[in-house]
């Protein structure tokens, strides 16, 4: 069993920062495939980001150049560094764990983009 503990949402005005971090429990880490995802009321959730167990990263066309996602496994936490934030990416932001067929959810963290 994995369980998922995002923190670091808040708010923040457009073109600031916020890096948005997601602890894991369990073992295995490096062997997890880990996204972050977001959700805003009346939409499907949407893939922000993609990082594998060999470290290799895809972005939305929507977050590139802005938004970063990376790991440690010696921490056991996937990061998304969000910069050059805008109103249009404020959303829950969920990550989620997958090893094999079996996938993860952590309960999300809000991020507000507004001046």
């Amino acid at each position: 069993q994995v369980q998922l503990v995002e923190s670091g949402g808040g708010s923040v005005q457009p073109g600031g920062s916020l890096r948005l971090s997601c602890a894991t429990s369990g073992s295995g880490f490096s062997l997890l495939v880990m996204r972050w995802y977001r959700q805003v009321p009346g939409k499907q959730r949407e893939l922000v980001a993609h990082i594998s167990t060999e470290g290799i990263t895809i972005h939305a066309d929507f977050v590139k150049g802005r938004f970063t996602i990376s790991r440690d496994n010696n921490k056991n936490t996937v990061y998304l560094q969000m910069n050059r934030l805008k109103p249009e990416d404020t959303a829950v932001y969920y990550c989620k764990a997958i090893r094999g067929l079996t996938e993860y959810w952590g309960q999300g963290t809000q991020v507000t983009v507004s001046s």
